[in-house]
């Protein structure tokens, strides 16, 4: 891997005098502010004490990869400082009071009754700081009969916008995605809400409330068919592999157990596949002659590529279809996506320090901004890490620290 990652924790970049406060937890909230930190934010993370963010258990939570390293929390949580705050003890008001008037940015998913309760909603925390930017996630949306119930990226995300439905063939259960995937995506949304909030805060000098749900950015990256059955479109069938609505962007078995994706559909490809792969006879096929014939006669297309790829392994078929230019992704198992010479040619991995575990690289967040490069990654912190520091830029005095401590608004000091 060669990284254009050189700039350092004090260098000038996009965000080096952007200052957050990241009081989310589990993945969209912390992973945006992670995208803020990798231009050079200056972000600290709010953690309840003990157990701290329950994020940090990702790695420990089947069915994801089971580690003894907690990587999930090194990815969406690299480059920050950490506070450990019982947000219920009334002596952790002042410190929140205090971090509210030091950030640009804060950024919150705590469910709308409890943001109330823990006296962290906007209209509590906008008096105290007219140029703040309260960036506010929620599952399902804050309005309507279910504002306030909690959402996951599997359920707002995943089953409510229909993507879930949509993603398995027919006759085969719903199956369980990528747990995050959702989140991450709509990091992505809350990352340019703020960032659109800033800009208007150059024009007019004042902060604003912005805000996203993990239902609306389902409903948003399934929107050409959202769209469609707002408009009444005809939907095809759930889909079936043996007989799809068309033959040619559908996944095939190859003689080695491998999967690989067609993406011929559009007309000019036709020709190009079938003499890539030995089948120029189809083209005088009257079953296939156009799109609509190949269309009502997919199943049968499908019976005649599925023995003709399962003939021959991956690798051959590679060959073939880069020889003849033919569109097609190869579904890439778990070492070769960490490996694909591609995503390393692109910096999609970033190196790690030796301290952040036994983790080498880490996921590279997917902006690029010409003239600027992301800092090095640093180690995620422990829960608490860095209170002692904080709190002194804060202006607390040790022994105005120590009551602090006695008083369990911290709960234990961090080893």
């Amino acid at each position: 891997m060669n990284p254009s990652n050189t700039n350092g924790l004090h260098q000038e970049n996009v965000f080096s005098d952007l200052k957050v406060l990241d009081l989310a937890s589990f993945i969209a909230g912390p992973a945006a502010t992670t995208i803020l930190s990798d231009f050079g934010a200056d972000v600290i993370k709010v953690e309840p004490p003990g157990f701290g963010d329950p994020g940090r258990v990702y790695h420990t939570s089947p069915p994801n990869p089971a580690s003894t390293f907690d990587y999930e929390w090194q990815l969406t949580n690299r480059n920050k400082r950490s506070i450990a705050l019982d947000l219920k003890s009334d002596a952790s008001k002042e410190i929140i009071e205090r971090l509210v008037k030091w950030a640009d940015v804060v950024v919150v998913n705590t469910p709308q009754k409890a943001r109330q309760t823990l006296g962290i909603s906007y209209e509590q925390l906008a008096p105290l700081n007219e140029r703040m930017i309260y960036a506010d996630l929620s599952g399902y949306g804050d309005k309507g009969p279910e504002a306030s119930k909690p959402g996951f990226d599997i359920t707002a995300f995943w089953a409510r916008s229909g993507l879930m439905y949509a993603t398995h063939d027919a006759g085969s259960p719903p199956t369980m995605p990528i747990n995050g995937f959702g989140d991450q995506t709509t990091a992505l949304t809350i990352y340019g809400a703020i960032v659109t909030a800033l800009y208007l805060r150059e024009r007019t000098g004042k902060g604003r409330r912005v805000s996203t749900s993990l239902v609306a950015n389902g409903a948003w990256v399934s929107a050409p068919w959202i769209q469609g059955a707002l408009t009444n479109a005809n939907f095809y069938p759930q889909h079936d592999r043996k007989a799809p609505p068309s033959a040619l962007a559908n996944p095939y078995r190859t003689a080695d157990d491998r999967w690989f994706l067609l993406g011929t559909f559009q007309p000019k490809d036709w020709p190009g596949l079938v003499n890539a792969i030995g089948l120029q006879s189809l083209l005088e096929d009257p079953r296939f002659s156009d799109p609509v014939k190949r269309s009502e006669n997919a199943k049968a297309l499908v019976d005649i590529f599925d023995p003709l790829f399962e003939s021959k392994p991956l690798a051959y078929w590679k060959d073939v279809f880069e020889a003849g230019h033919v569109i097609y992704g190869v579904v890439q198992n778990a070492d070769e996506i960490v490996n694909d010479p591609q995503m390393l040619a692109n910096d999609i991995y970033l190196p790690l320090p030796d301290d952040a575990g036994p983790a080498k690289y880490t996921v590279n967040n997917p902006l690029q901004i010409s003239g600027f490069s992301t800092v090095a990654p640093r180690r995620a912190p422990s829960t608490g890490e860095n209170a002692e520091n904080i709190l002194q830029e804060l202006g607390y005095n040790a022994e105005q620290v120590a009551r602090l401590r006695e008083s369990g608004a911290m709960g234990k000091k961090a080893a």
